[in-house]
């Protein structure tokens, strides 16, 4: 019988200034100091088993100047530093549609995407009326997701699901109406791209929620349910945006300082 297990990149394509402040990474009243604490931006990288799997796609150029974002790489040119053509690949799994996590839709032409029922309704209903809840997303973006469904190029999943023999999905909610979070078989075992479960270990470890949330008590019901995917083990729990991803785990090659390997054992 042929073991299951996946290479797995996190790759950061953006960061926030290096100023940004703590207090804005935790609910009002869940912090006790300030100082310095940026945010990165990855999209992440299954590669295995005869396939390559993509989860998120990013922003670009423009959204990085209207939202004050430092834009590192162009997502696709990123992955194609890791030898990952973006035109070729044939799914891609969307964490919710947030515009860092949806925003490259196009630079995958011939892709499979996969959604939760509930993000693709959150995303177009009624909560988007408040200008709360929709300051996340960017409109065009989810224009372009609703045009991929009537191109029958979005498969929607309700819950948990298996995607492919060691890749599986699983509903978190909580940050987004919808938001899931990626099981995958490694080597050291089931490793759990988290994204925006919790942006920061600290999030999950403090119990004190990441302050863009929807649902709170689905945001830390959240961070039980990755803990227990995970087995327990932290070292297999990967954050959707902390500096440390890039601090603790090797990189893919020396020349490729934005390109990690989480699949292996962090370093440090």
């Amino acid at each position: 019988m042929v073991a299951i297990d996946y290479q797995v990149l996190a790759l950061r394509y953006a960061s926030t200034e290096p100023s940004r402040p703590r207090h804005e990474n935790f609910l009002p009243g869940m912090d006790l100091h300030d100082g310095p604490m940026p945010l990165d931006y990855f999209v992440w990288a299954i590669e295995g088993m005869g396939r390559t799997v993509i989860v998120d796609t990013g922003f670009g150029a423009d959204q990085a100047v209207a939202r004050g974002r430092r834009l590192l790489h162009e997502p696709a040119t990123l992955l194609k530093q890791a030898g990952i053509d973006a035109g070729a690949v044939t799914d891609v799994i969307l964490t919710h549609l947030h515009y860092d996590h949806a925003g490259g839709l196009s630079q995958f032409p011939a892709a499979q995407f996969h959604l939760q029922d509930d993000e693709m309704s959150y995303a177009t209903g009624r909560n988007m009326c408040h200008a709360h809840l929709r300051a996340p997303f960017e409109a065009e973006d989810v224009v372009d997701a609703v045009r991929l469904a009537f191109k029958g190029r979005m498969r929607f999943h309700s819950g948990d699901a298996e995607l492919f023999p060691g890749i599986s999905l699983h509903r978190i909610g909580g940050h987004s109406g919808g938001l899931q979070v990626v099981r995958v078989a490694t080597k050291r075992g089931p490793l759990v791209l988290a994204s925006d479960a919790f942006h920061f270990s600290e999030n999950r470890v403090r119990r004190a929620p990441f302050p863009i949330v929807y649902h709170l008590g689905e945001m830390l019901d959240g961070f039980d349910r990755c803990e227990q995917l995970a087995g327990g083990d932290a070292d297999l729990l990967i954050p959707g945006h902390d500096p440390e991803v890039l601090q603790r785990w090797p990189r893919l090659r020396e020349d490729t300082p934005d390109i990690v390997r989480v699949d292996l054992a962090p370093t440090r």
